[in-house]
């Protein structure tokens, strides 16, 4: 699936789909009107991709290999936000979205620029053009269910930093998402049709009919806990990021941070490996 077949995807992120990272990330507060259906629901839904507008949000910003740092920011402002990302089918009845099927599954990187006075989740998302990260290494789902393949992968994270490697968000099964599998696509086919502009939120119907109703749409759907290491660690020009997505059938924790600390090539059988560097 190429880049230029991407970029007619309309692109979304859930917010809050795993315990502790909006405190972690210092965004809980931005939420405090925000009233969910259940106290472990994501907080909502954003956009950070909307094809043909003409607002910052209309530039592509997926990129497999680099961020580019933001210009106009002070310093220690940018974060990894380490994720899987959906690659699904939007299915309309009468206007209205009524299923989506999530096809494939890829390493995510929801970077985000911490902006204590941002009214929208979106104006922390996309500066420009590779601003955001997606693996090139794309997983086919057979099921979105339990006893499918996303059953045994997890997410694991890492900074490179003066030729040493921290792990950066807690090495977490896609399982622990609050939300996942049919219950978290019932309640992203809600607030596809229902999601008000309210606070940090937005109207996703208007977004969606704006942009002439993509069947395509890749949305991130939480980014993991941040280890000690990664809550207190902003990314800087010259770092290398890698999230990986692995099947721990396969691979492990342990074996991956060796590979990545003895500086061996990549290599791990049913994994999406995201490798960028800031630049």
């Amino acid at each position: 699936m190429s880049k230029k077949h991407l970029q007619g995807f309309i692109g979304f992120g859930v917010a809050g789909n795993f315990a502790h990272h909006l405190v972690q990330a210092g965004e809980a507060s931005d939420f405090v009107n925000v009233v969910t259906e259940e106290e472990n629901a994501p907080k909502g839904i954003f956009p950070f991709y909307l094809p043909n507008s003409e607002s910052f949000l209309g530039t592509y910003p997926l990129s497999s290999e680099t961020i580019e740092y933001p210009k106009d920011i002070k310093e220690g402002n940018l974060q990894m936000e380490p994720e899987v990302a959906l690659i699904c089918e939007v299915i309309y009845e009468e206007g209205k979205v009524v299923d989506l099927i999530p096809n494939f599954f890829t390493a995510y990187n929801d970077c985000s620029i911490r902006k204590p006075n941002a009214k929208k989740i979106s104006e922390k998302k996309n500066w420009g053009e590779n601003t955001k990260g997606i693996s090139s290494q794309i997983i086919q789902i057979d099921k979105f269910e339990l006893g499918g393949v996303m059953d045994n992968y997890h997410i694991a994270s890492f900074l490179k930093r003066d030729g040493k490697i921290y792990p950066y968000g807690e090495d977490s099964p896609v399982l622990t998402y609050n939300y996942f599998y049919e219950k978290l696509k019932n309640w992203m086919i809600d607030k596809l049709n229902n999601q008000e502009d309210f606070g940090p939120l937005e109207d996703l119907y208007t977004h969606l009919k704006n942009s002439g109703f993509p069947k395509g749409l890749i949305v991130s759907i939480g980014a993991t806990s941040y280890t000690e290491f990664g809550e207190n660690t902003f990314l800087e020009v010259g770092d290398e990021i890698f999230v990986i997505v692995y099947d721990n059938t396969k691979a492990s924790f342990d074996v991956i941070i060796n590979l990545l600390e003895s500086n061996q090539e990549l290599i791990i059988s049913g994994a999406s490996i995201l490798h960028q560097k800031i630049i």
